[in-house]
């Protein structure tokens, strides 16, 4: 087995995740909400970035390719890639303030979350997409992270220039138009976003017909269809294959997402199966959803008999 670290890349909206811990012990007397009294913060990568983060808790090399603003946030940014051993490509955009999302945890609970976030400028997404096509004959997978910030609005061109380059390409998809993503070698949408492209389905078969349809459309590999509580489902064109969830408290789902396609893409890169990447990619997301906030599963939980 060659042992060479594999490399993956990183493409989409880069965030910081905020977290604000305190104790809740009163009522405030202006409005019937929580008073939280703040007694400790922590600042995690999010967004594409924190697929990055679980490439290389997973032992890839990783790069983020990304747009932040030109401040203290995107400071922040770059100091915990290079704290996680991230190689940073982020273009630095000086019309925007880099996207942070704020979450209010009270009693081991998210109480609040507030969103700070802006579109990049054309100009700097220009800039990016020369990065990518320079990037792409260093790393053996290219994943896409799609937050709907505005980062990917040139993701139909990076997809055909990865493809041209033969690379394996996974897209963690959002929005209601999923044929920007065709030609991608496997797309990893959850229950809500599939909902939006295929509509309601009525059974399990009904579910399949849809599914499959849109796979050979959008030209991909594999669906991976991301069902919380029902596990996962990947649609190819040879079989169905269906993983029932790990059985096991959920405690947060911030992120898990991120974690699913970083040990998809990871498992794909050092030359499993499709279906071998899948059983892998479901015990990550199990084990995540056990940690409080956008966490990472290291190849020591994932494979503990190693």
């Amino acid at each position: 087995m060659d042992k060479q670290v594999k490399r993956m890349l990183v493409v989409g909206d880069v965030m910081l995740d905020r977290y604000w811990f305190g104790e809740v012990n009163r009522i405030s007397p202006e409005a019937p909400v929580p008073i939280v009294r703040i007694e400790k913060s922590e600042e995690r990568l999010g967004g594409a970035a924190n697929v990055a983060r679980n490439a290389v808790a997973l032992g890839m090399a990783a790069g983020l390719l990304g747009v932040i603003g030109v401040d203290e946030a995107g400071n922040i940014v770059e100091s915990l890639l290079r704290d996680s051993g991230i190689q940073s490509y982020l273009n630095r955009d000086q019309a925007i303030s880099t996207i942070i999302k704020l979450r209010v945890i009270g009693r081991q609970q998210q109480l609040l979350r507030i969103d700070f976030e802006e579109k990049p400028t054309e100009m700097v997404l220009r800039d990016k997409l020369s990065r990518f096509n320079a990037l792409i004959s260093d790393y053996d997978v290219i994943v896409l992270s799609d937050y709907a910030k505005g980062s990917l609005v040139n993701i139909v061109e990076m997809i055909s220039t990865a493809r041209d380059a033969d690379k394996l390409i996974l897209v963690d998809p959002k929005g209601n138009d999923f044929s920007r993503y065709a030609g991608a070698t496997v797309l990893t949408p959850n229950k809500s976003e599939m909902k939006q492209i295929i509509g309601e389905w009525t059974s399990e078969s009904d579910l399949t017909e849809k599914a499959q349809n849109l796979r050979r459309k959008l030209d991909l590999k594999a669906l991976l269809l991301t069902r919380s509580e029902e596990g996962m489902t990947l649609y190819t064109d040879g079989e169905v294959f269906h993983v029932p969830a790990m059985a096991r408290e959920v405690f947060d789902v911030s992120g898990a997402g991120d974690t699913v396609i970083a040990t998809m893409a990871t498992m794909l890169a050092e030359g499993k199966s499709m279906r071998d990447a899948v059983l892998m990619a479901n015990r990550a997301g199990g084990l995540v959803v056990g940690k409080l906030g956008t966490a990472t599963v290291t190849r020591e939980e994932l494979f503990p008999d190693m």
